[in-house]
Order: structure tokens, then C-alpha cells, then sequence
């Protein structure tokens, strides 16, 4: 059964109830961020690159480390480009089943592949590199008091057209439309799943946004903005 129509009420009550993570942004601005997990990916994530470039807009990947050790040169072009880096977990595996060691190395070695990939200090990479979306969207209340205790800051979503299953694009575009409002968090794949239609995806729902008075920010931006 599609998750996709559960989402956005899912999002409703899980947002109030776990302030500390990022789920949007601010409701009274039009600065919207456009997200992408699983990265980066040999194919994939350069045919979305050739979009963003496009559009020249900036969007945020939230990375497994394992994928940016096999595709080295494809991080570094993400990240001189501008675009705003994320983890997501050396693997794909759900931070709940990590024990308190694991998930913490898992992040740590997602940052050191970083650091080697983009020809970073692992120094930067620390301050820098620290927003965290944990795979599947799962966490417990203990997982958000690691993340807090080592630095780190949760960013979850508030739209998520469940693309990885690959409904086909027009479904994918019509759910993001939909849902985007001001300070939507929306959230897409470069990655294995899902990520084989993810530039034609963003090639259409970024102009459409773009006409509708949106303007795409980072996840760090909208950080920033509920510091105002």
C-alpha cells in the first residue's frame, strides 16, 4: 500500500512533537528547499546536477558515505558547486538497530569520506557537515539526544512524494505540487532507488515552483531562519 497519501499527516503530528528537528521552514515566507538522499550516484545525481546548474538554484544532498567513496568525483562536483551537504549514514540502515558506537561511527566515516572526496580538512568537515536525515525517517527520542550530544542537528521533511518506488514522474510532480507551501521541506532520491527519474522530475517541478512565487534555499538557510 502507497505511503505517499499518509505523509503529510504523518508530518502533522510528528513535527509538534519533535521540535528540535527541522521539518520546514517558516510558513509566512516562500523559501522552500529541495532535498535529495542517498547520493550521490554515478548516473543519477550528474543528470540532476545539469538541472540545478540550469536553473541555477540550490538544493542539499544528505549523503551515504559508501556512495561517496565509490563516486569520489561526482561529491566533489556537488559540493563546488555550492550545493549545501548533508549525512545520511555511511549505509542505509536505521539508526534505531545502530547501537550508540555505530551510529556514531557511521556518521563519523560519512564525514571523513566527505572530507577525502571534496579535499576538505576533517576539521571543517565537523563544523561544517553536520545536518543529519536519518534513512527511512526513522529515529527514536534517544537518537535525537546523540545527534544533540555530538553536534549534530536532525533535518527530517514535510514533503515526501515517495519517489523511490518509482510511481512514474507525473505522480511524483503532482504530489510535490500539491503539498509545497511556504517553508516546505521537500524530499527526493539521486540514489539507486528512485533516483533513475529524478532529473526529469526536478527539470519539471522546479520551473513550475519557480512560477508559483517559490524560491529555492538550503537547509542551512532555513536553519537561519528560526534563529531570526
Amino acid at each position: 500500500m502507497p505511503l505517499a497519501p499518509f505523509l503529510p499527516f504523518i508530518y502533522q503530528v510528528l513535527s509538534p512533537t519533535f521540535p528540535g528537528c527541522l521539518w520546514a521552514g517558516s510558513a509566512t515566507s516562500p523559501a522552500i528547499a529541495l532535498s535529495f538522499d542517498d547520493g550521490p550516484h554515478p548516473q543519477h545525481t550528474p543528470q540532476l546536477l545539469e538541472v540545478l546548474d540550469h536553473y541555477q538554484i540550490p538544493a542539499s544532498f544528505f549523503w551515504l558515505g559508501v556512495c561517496v567513496n565509490h563516486s569520489p568525483e561526482i561529491a566533489r562536483a556537488t559540493y563546488q558547486r555550492g550545493h549545501w551537504l548533508g549525512l545520511h549514514g555511511y549505509t542505509h540502515r536505521s539508526f534505531p538497530r545502530l547501537s550508540a558506537l555505530e551510529l556514531k561511527q557511521s556518521l563519523e566515516q560519512t564525514q571523513m569520506a566527505i572530507a577525502h572526496a571534496c579535499q576538505l580538512e576533517m576539521s571543517y568537515v565537523q563544523r561544517q557537515i553536520r545536518d543529519v536525515r536519518p534513512p527511512n525517517g526513522l529515529f527514536t527520542p534517544q537518537t535525537l539526544t546523540y545527534l544533540r550530544q555530538w553536534n549534530y542537528r536532525p533535518v527530517m521533511w514535510s514533503v515526501v512524494p515517495e519517489d523511490w518506488v518509482q510511481p512514474g514522474v507525473e505522480v511524483v510532480i503532482q504530489r510535490v505540487l500539491k503539498q509545497t507551501c511556504n517553508g516546505s521541506v521537500i524530499v527526493l532520491h539521486d540514489g539507486h532507488h528512485g533516483g533513475v527519474d529524478v532529473a526529469a522530475i526536478a527539470a519539471q517541478i522546479i520551473p513550475r515552483l519557480l512560477q508559483a512565487g517559490y524560491r529555492f534555499v538550503t537547509v542551512d538557510q532555513l536553519w537561519q531562519q528560526r534563529q531570526l
